[in-house]
């Protein structure tokens, strides 16, 4: 079966597109209430965080590589260096 997650981004990215019909539009408004939950859609979703959420480990790794890059400023780098001990600590 599909990634829902990749289902969702499909039908958002077609919402967004000023060049497919309405009737493709509406298609697209119908599946992601369904996916979603809404009425008669399948539920809970299947994915643990929501689309929008970012994980946890992919931003350790980018403050990580913003703090050994050396285009990054200083001030940046110390603010990224905070933010990376706030994450290892939760």
């Amino acid at each position: 079966m599909a990634d829902p997650g990749n289902i969702i981004r499909g039908h958002k990215a077609n919402l967004a597109n000023p060049h497919t019909s309405e009737e493709s539009k509406e298609r697209s408004r119908q599946v992601l209430e369904e996916l979603e939950g809404g009425e008669g859609g399948m539920g809970e979703p299947t994915f643990q965080r929501s689309p929008m959420e970012k994980d946890p480990e992919n931003v350790a790794r980018g403050l990580k590589a913003a703090v050994s890059n050396p285009r990054v400023s200083q001030e940046a780098k110390e603010r990224d260096k905070q933010r990376l001990q706030e994450l290892e600590e939760d």
